[in-house]
């Protein structure tokens, strides 16, 4: 059951998008502030935008924290990652609680590898898996509606808000719906919610992210991994690597 957070990643990491992908289109006016109510009564309205937002793509290069909750199960995850699209390397270390039984994962994705590692720190083993899985940036998919343009929090002040773009679309293969919000500025995951018949309803929400990645040693193998043999049967991917 625990592939359910790899569920909700897969909607928030484009799953349905196809062609071209377009770059973030940054605001012509940055301002290193949140307006003053005096010049913003407001939060600003997409429609009132100069430039509408547009579908964009998070920084290659990101490690946060994220919690997962699924509404057909009593299912709740607390992870941390490191992700990296230039590499096309994940690292997601987790716990969390399924019918009131407690659980730790530690997986590594290596796309350009075609490998998942398993890994147990504690007792310095590890298992080897192919990976089959297609590596997708984090982003919002360009055939994405946007439901519109909102603040968290408020502009009455500064540093009191936050500028948000909320979007919508499906994911075919999965017969999914999603819905995300994503920073105007930088393109970052505010929250993700993903709906199929498989999974039911998953919210996930993101938070502590650090632009960057200040040490990237747990994207590559530890070194009792080395000697880990490829296991055979099924294959891993996003969705078996919490099974």
């Amino acid at each position: 059951m625990h592939y359910l957070l790899w569920v909700a990643l897969v909607g928030l990491l484009a799953e349905s998008c196809s062609g071209e992908r377009p770059h973030p289109h940054p605001h012509p006016h940055p301002h290193p502030h949140p307006p003053h109510p005096t010049h913003h009564p407001h939060p600003p309205h997409p429609t009132h935008h100069p430039h509408p937002p547009r579908p964009c793509k998070s920084p290659p290069e990101l490690q946060g924290s994220l919690t997962v909750t699924a509404s057909n199960a009593d299912y709740y995850l607390f992870g941390k990652y490191i992700y990296d699209a230039i590499g096309q390397r994940i690292r997601f270390g987790d716990f969390g609680q399924y019918k009131n039984e407690s659980f730790h994962d530690d997986v590594l994705l290596l796309y350009k590898e075609g490998v998942m590692y398993k890994i147990n720190e504690k007792n310095q083993t590890c298992s080897k898996k192919e990976l089959t899985d297609t590596f997708h940036p984090m982003e919002i998919p360009a055939n994405a509606t946007l439901l519109g343009q909102v603040v968290l929090g408020s502009f009455s002040g500064p540093g009191e808000g936050l500028l948000v773009n909320s979007w919508m679309g499906e994911a075919p293969a999965n017969d999914a719906k999603y819905f995300l919000t994503f920073t105007e500025f930088g393109c970052l995951p505010i929250s993700s919610i993903y709906h199929s018949p498989q999974a039911g309803w998953i919210v996930t929400s993101f938070f502590n992210i650090i632009v960057g990645i200040k040490d990237p040693s747990p994207l590559t193998p530890p070194p009792f991994c080395k000697n880990a043999t490829m296991e055979s049967g099924d294959n891993g991917n996003f969705f078996s690597a919490f099974l």
